[in-house]
């Protein structure tokens, strides 16, 4: 998986996921499992949806690290 999701898209994902999350949790609802989905996707800098369109958020990073989370970027 080759990393397409930048730093300032990932802060973004990181926080909305937790968000959705504790709501989820707060309204006993099925829709706290989306902030896991986002969660993840931040975690492994990968968005599979992204992948399709060719979107890439992280084409302005430094370059000089992929942050890490497995994505295989080889960075």
């Amino acid at each position: 998986m080759k990393c397409n999701i930048g730093k300032t898209d990932r802060m973004l994902r990181a926080i909305v996921g937790v968000a959705v999350i504790i709501l989820g949790v707060i309204f006993n609802s099925w829709f706290g499992l989306i902030g896991i989905v986002l969660l993840a996707t931040a975690l492994f800098r990968f968005c599979p949806a992204y992948f399709p369109f060719s979107i890439d958020t992280s084409k302005n990073d430094d370059g000089t690290s992929c942050g890490g989370g497995g994505c295989g970027c080889g960075k």
